[in-house]
């Protein structure tokens, strides 16, 4: 078995689709399922259960994911050793606002224990760049918040978190127990600079329902959101998973798409230490396991 293929079979393994994980490999379908036929000939075992909905895992494709996971990583920290050896293991992270902290430190103390070797260099984005430099290829992989244009740029979701409305705590809807955007439709809301990414300007502060862009102050840091809602009474959007200071409440909103807590990199550009740090960052985020398909 190659590692190449191995890679594969954990996609889909991960996906339990094979069109999905076709997308995420960046390859076509019907050499995907070749590959995954041929191992199952190699290995004389069924891996996989097909059905029109998806796939399962067989008790032999369970035994096999976990191997195959542990021999990819360890093909990479070979990899990384190798480059640390030579002195230029340095891994540039971008982070957006507080995105390292979502994260958490069990992240950072996962891959200090991969790669005790490697250099990590933050860089702190602010809300004008949710690709924090990626685009730009001052970052090797960004820690950052979805939805962007993510034209040459592969993500992979860690979490998703339901979404409210910042408010001042004196404000009269701060005590309620959820809220509807139409109910916010007279308030005025913190704006992105212009030329900043439209995909993310449509979801944090988007057109109304009328169709018409709100009005409100321009900002460039949570910290000056923040400063807008207490100051002037503005109104924004705000993962509830954040917590706010003292002055300010968060309520939910019933009719907002959650934001998604992500891991971007250049698709071109996939490195072995790249490629652990996704593979770590997601296996801390990684719900328990279990059979059931997916939908297609």
């Amino acid at each position: 078995m190659e590692l190449r293929t191995l890679g594969y079979f954990v996609a889909v393994a991960e996906e339990l689709h094979f069109g999905r994980a076709a997308a995420r490999l960046q390859m076509t379908q019907p050499p995907l399922s070749r590959a995954i036929k041929h191992m199952e000939t190699e290995l004389g075992a069924i891996l996989l259960h097909r059905s029109p909905t998806g796939v399962t895992l067989t008790p032999a494709g369970i035994a096999l994911y976990d191997e195959a996971r542990t021999l990819l990583a360890q093909a990479d920290q070979a990899r990384a050793r190798v480059a640390a050896a030579t002195g230029t293991a340095t891994l540039t992270v971008g982070t957006l606002a507080d995105s390292a902290e979502q994260v958490g430190t069990r992240m950072a103390a996962a891959y200090r224990q991969h790669h005790p070797g490697v250099r990590v260099r933050i860089r702190e984005a602010d809300l004008t760049d949710p690709t924090t430099g990626l685009r730009a290829g001052l970052v090797d992989v960004a820690l950052t918040r979805a939805p962007f244009d993510d034209t040459g740029i592969t993500i992979r979701v860690l979490r998703s978190d339901p979404l409210g409305v910042v408010l001042r705590a004196d404000d009269p809807l701060a005590d309620r127990d959820s809220l509807h955007l139409d109910e916010l439709a007279d308030r005025r809301w913190f704006q992105f600079p212009d030329g900043t990414d439209q995909a993310w300007r449509d979801f944090w502060t988007g057109p109304s329902d009328t169709g018409q862009r709100r009005h409100g102050p321009v900002v460039r840091t949570v910290h000056e959101c923040l400063q807008s809602v207490l100051w002037n009474g503005t109104v924004g959007l705000t993962p509830l998973a954040h917590t706010l200071p003292e002055g300010l409440t968060a309520v939910p909103l019933t009719d907002t798409p959650p934001s998604h807590l992500v891991i971007a990199w250049n698709s071109a550009n996939t490195t072995p230490l790249i490629r652990s740090f996704v593979q770590i960052a997601t296996a801390i985020y990684r719900p328990a396991r279990t059979t059931a398909p997916e939908a297609p």
